[in-house]
């Protein structure tokens, strides 16, 4: 690819927020009192805005920092620099490249041309003729961080937050070296954690000091003087100075090594099989490069690299997932539609948590931890409320342990939170919230109690499920403080929170809800009080569909698998399992209650709570699962079985239906908002890009509904 093209690129794109290169001649400080070691050419990533928009990389702006970079490597041929380094502006390296550009392109060849425009700018860093530098300063995702995988040397700041390779959660693979350089500079095995297992669980990140540890970064330094720190290094090591990385692979490979990155690609395969069923593209082309890239020369690793960022970049599953993660995820999340003024909220300066249960427990540590005010937890006896704070306690103790807060952070959480047996504890809190059984007169009940002892401004906070909101509230003095506050399990890890809106809840309590959901971090969605909001509908749905064609007669391990081209984090009768046939069935039931045979009560899972059967599967030591005889003996069948295809397309058609109706109904703004609660908070794949996407594209929704959810593109 010529310059021409490069420039003809970056022509596509001339709204893009440049993140320029800023060059800086620093005289580096000479080693044990010596003078001044020279001069180091300093490169400052930075897009002129502030905190809240985070550098990113388009066209323009790799054309921009190439050109930075070739001048440094002429002022290096003309001996006027001994080293180049590359830093961000505060709190940023940079966070990647620029989805909004990228999607925009219109054909395979132009994202062939961004392929290799990455991998002509990072390849100069790489020989400059110089030792190169990147001193991570914050955030560095993707490309951003591949820009240091590049260089020749790297520090990060023990105050850097959020790094990683999210590319395989994007729908694409770390195409500008990613994929070969990493696993030699830590090896393979921890190469597959970053590349693979870490954004496919939630798109978890590395903190600096975990980057350090697994040797992505060569030394470690305080946010204050990060950058003095990294110069110092770096004259260091201009100077001679060794660096050790102990995790690196050198090639040839030995006979020890090649046998591990052969044992991290078959790891790599079954975890991605167990995350995605093997549905989605992106992960798949990061494995086929990884094993291939084995034995690869780094140009021939850099030529699959950009091959396949443009198959992928083609895909209608990486145009998918950009929807989901920057239109839903990043943008809609921050902006819930039909949310009050937030300038209406209360403050929130004291929680109570009406339980001392296993889920009062983690919202007590929630609570304490993000809000950072007196949690008191109640309970009938002082033997369940001491069992409730202990629990906390014990919590912090575990987050002390793995370093995730530090000995004054855990006294001042263990501080806050607190038990009592008197419901008189609440007299002065801003935020109650019940924990008790799902059971509709338990929590009238409970509430009735609460509203006699705490302030008329007081906001009340259910966590029901299912139950009607409205409901609790009709016999309250204030019913309009009355809020659905519904998250998932478990509750520090599941990013959703359903807040529900009853008829009379008024918008001083609603803004209150949602301001305290950000201060908790959490994403919040407005949905309407109807039975089980939104995720559980919709799960229950698809689940009502597996368990009635089960119980017509299909073969377990079909109805089981039926749905495993939708990619989704777990079968149906896993999750019906993890959340507990009981809980399961009680739910069904007040959707049978409120939508009738749609939602039908399965006799054979009634069956199986009677026994006190936990789940269908029994797995054996092979890893090979089947249904025992003795649980088979109690479920009855028909005499009408499913295929896996025909299954597929019934769940297909019952779930649009179920949706089109929920949307009718009023239940939440707009498809939009199904597809961020079901990506939150059931794991639906982002590289299906929402459930209602996914559903219009394999013609569900107009089977059913007779049109899309989304106009066609």
């Amino acid at each position: 690819m010529s310059a021409q093209d490069f420039h003809q690129l970056a022509a596509l794109f001339p709204d893009e927020v440049i993140t320029h290169s800023h060059v800086k001649d620093i005289a580096l400080p000479g080693v044990d009192g010596a003078p001044s070691a020279g001069t180091f050419a300093l490169i400052t990533l930075d897009n002129g805005l502030d905190h809240r928009r985070p550098s990113t990389l388009g066209p323009n702006t790799l054309v921009e920092l190439g050109t930075v970079l070739q001048e440094q490597r002429e002022r290096a041929k003309r001996g006027e620099i001994i080293g180049v380094g590359v830093t961000g502006k505060p709190y940023f390296l940079v966070a990647g490249a620029d989805l909004s550009a990228v999607k925009s392109l219109k054909d395979r060849q132009s994202g062939l041309w961004m392929a290799q425009l990455g991998h002509d700018v990072y390849s100069t860093l790489n020989d400059l003729g110089v030792p190169s530098f990147v001193f991570i300063n914050g955030l560095a995702l993707g490309g951003g961080l591949e820009i240091a995988l590049n260089a020749n040397y790297r520090t990060v700041s023990t105050g850097a937050g959020a790094l990683g390779l999210p590319e395989a959660f994007l729908g694409l693979v770390p195409g500008w070296g990613g994929v070969y350089l990493l696993p030699r500079l830590i090896g393979p095995s921890n190469a597959v954690t970053v590349m693979l297992e870490n954004p496919l669980s939630n798109n978890r990140t590395l903190s600096g000091p975990a980057a350090y540890k697994l040797g992505i970064a060569d030394a470690l330094f305080e946010p204050a003087d990060f950058l003095e720190q990294s110069l110092t290094w770096a004259a260091r090591v201009l100077a001679g100075e060794e660096v050790s990385r102990p995790n690196a692979v050198s090639e040839p490979l030995s006979e020890e090594n090649s046998a591990a990155w052969d044992a991290a690609v078959e790891r790599a395969k079954k975890f991605v099989e167990a995350k995605t069923s093997n549905a989605a593209p992106a992960p798949a082309r990061v494995i086929e490069l990884l094993e291939k890239g084995k034995h690869f020369t780094k140009a021939q690793s850099f030529a699959a690299e950009d091959e396949a960022l443009a198959d992928l970049m083609a895909t209608p599953q990486f145009r998918d997932t950009v929807y989901a993660f920057l239109d839903l995820v990043q943008k809609r999340a921050k902006r819930p539609a039909g949310a009050p003024d937030a300038k209406l909220a209360r403050p929130v300066t004291k929680v109570g948590v009406v339980g001392a249960g296993l889920m009062a427990g983690q919202f007590a540590l929630l609570f304490a931890r993000q809000l950072k005010v007196p949690v008191v937890m109640t309970d009938i006896d002082a033997a369940r409320v001491d069992k409730g704070v202990g629990y906390v306690h014990g919590e912090v103790d575990k987050l002390l342990a793995k370093g995730r807060l530090s000995q004054d952070a855990a006294n001042r959480t263990k501080a806050l939170v607190t038990g009592s047996v008197s419901k008189e504890a609440f007299a002065d809190a801003d935020f109650v919230i019940e924990a008790v059984f799902e059971e509709l007169n338990v929590k009238k009940a409970v509430f009735a109690e609460v509203e006699a002892i705490v302030s008329p401004e007081c906001i009340l906070a259910t966590n029901t499920s299912s139950l009607s909101v409205t409901a609790m509230a009709a016999d309250l003095q204030h019913p309009e403080r009355l809020v659905g506050f519904h998250f998932f399990n478990p509750v520090a890890v599941m990013p959703l929170l359903e807040i529900v809106r009853a008829p009379k809840t008024d918008d001083a309590a609603l803004a209150t809800a949602f301001a305290t959901a950000k201060a908790l971090r959490k994403t919040a969605v407005l949905v309407k009080d109807a039975a089980a909001f939104v995720v559980n509908r919709v799960l229950l749905r698809l689940m009502a569909e597996v368990s009635a064609a089960f119980d017509e007669g299909t073969d377990a391990h079909v109805a089981d698998n039926a749905l495993r081209p939708m990619g989704l984090p777990m079968t149906p009768f896993t999750l019906l399992a993890m959340v507990g046939i009981p809980v399961a069935q009680h739910v069904t039931e007040s959707l049978h209650a409120a939508f009738g045979e749609r939602f039908r009560v399965s006799a054979n899972q009634q069956a199986l709570i009677d026994a006190g059967i936990k789940g269908l599967w029994e797995t054996a030591p092979d890893g090979s699962v089947s249904i025992p005889a003795s649980t088979l003996a109690l479920l009855s069948f028909g005499n009408s079985p499913s295929t896996e295809q025909e299954l597929l397309l019934k769940t297909q058609d019952a779930l649009a239906e179920e949706i089109g109706l929920m949307l009718a109904e009023g239940v939440v703004a707009g498809p939009e908002d199904i597809d961020l609660c079901m990506i939150l908070g059931a794991g639906w794949p982002m590289h299906l890009g929402g459930i209602t996407p996914y559903l219009d594209r394999v013609g569900a929704s107009e089977r059913v509904n007779g049109k899309l959810f989304h106009p066609a593109a």
